[in-house]
């Protein structure tokens, strides 16, 4: 209860950085790990090699089905990078978030000084508190926001739900019938609406500049990832580490993998799963509908995707 009471307490302390105008002042990472440090320790401190959590420099804020876990893997190969195992969901979930910083910090992974913290929850693009809380928490946080072509993006979000139903041997109806109402697109099926990137990144522009954020087109990512990873090491001032050979193609699996000090790796089977075959209709009938928000989207960040 007192480690409840505590980690609320130091939450409030960080909603309280706000200087005249609304803008916030950006806290030292010390004074972070300051606030929330007494709740470590509980824990028994940090090890003997010097390592210590720390709160995130940086958060993969999304978008779900993005690409998120495969940047944060590719991101992982540098050295200078700590990054959380597990999508944390502390900002966008009332019942980890009401257990303030302290819990937060305890979700990281133990780093050196030198090295970024970095966690991925890709929920946070698309909840409407999150970016006011991230915001309290640190205004000079860095966030990285990795895309795809959102009809592509909302074919992945049905075939994952898809899947796991399969693999409870629930069933699950055909992807038009999410699709389609009364011969037109369902706009309340949710996979749309976490495709209307321009929506959710004007909630995000309200409290970050857009220098704060880096995107990373998620299609690229898949067909060639070393480009798409320097340009990620650039935005978090990274000495350049990963290199071209850290990537090979997988004939088997259709996409690339990792090799990190002579050991081999690929994302898990459920990434890269094929689509649902789409009546070209109706595929046509989603890459009109998010033609003017593209549109939108482009507008506002000041540069433009290959999408349909």
């Amino acid at each position: 209860m007192a480690a409840l009471l505590l980690g609320a307490a130091l939450l409030v302390a960080a909603q309280t950085q706000l200087v005249p105008g609304g803008q916030a002042s950006a806290p030292s990472q010390p004074e972070l790990l300051r606030r929330a440090g007494s709740v470590r320790d509980e824990g028994g401190g940090a090890p003997a090699n010097g390592s210590a959590q720390q709160l995130p420099h940086a958060i993969i804020i999304g978008v779900r089905k993005g690409g998120t876990r495969a940047l944060l893997e590719m991101l992982s190969l540098h050295p200078r990078v700590a990054a959380a195992e597990n999508e944390v969901h502390f900002f966008d979930w009332e019942e980890h978030y009401r257990h303030g910083l302290g819990w937060y910090l305890r979700q990281m992974p133990f780093s050196t000084p030198e090295q970024l913290t970095v966690e991925k929850t890709p929920a946070y693009f698309t909840s409407p508190r999150v970016p006011e809380r991230v915001h309290r928490m640190n205004p000079a946080i860095r966030l990285l926001l990795i895309l795809r072509d959102p009809s592509e993006r909302v074919l992945s979000d049905y075939t994952q739900v898809f899947h796991n139903h399969l693999q409870k041997r629930k069933p699950y109806p055909a992807i038009e019938e999410f699709l389609v109402r009364d011969g037109r697109l369902n706009l309340d099926y949710k996979a749309l609406n976490r495709s209307l990137y321009h929506v959710h990144m004007q909630n995000w522009l309200r409290f970050f500049p857009l220098a704060h954020f880096h995107i990373v087109d998620g299609d690229r990512l898949i067909r060639d990832p070393f480009p798409e990873i320097q340009k990620v090491e650039r935005f978090l001032q990274l000495a350049p580490q990963i290199n071209a050979s850290n990537f090979y193609f997988n004939k088997t699996k259709g996409f690339y993998c990792l090799r990190d000090g002579g050991r081999d790796r690929c994302l898990h089977e459920s990434k890269g799963r094929a689509h649902p075959q789409v009546d070209p209709k109706l595929l046509h009938k989603l890459h009109e509908y998010f033609h003017e928000p593209n549109k939108k989207f482009f507008e506002l960040v000041g540069r433009t995707f290959d999408w349909h």
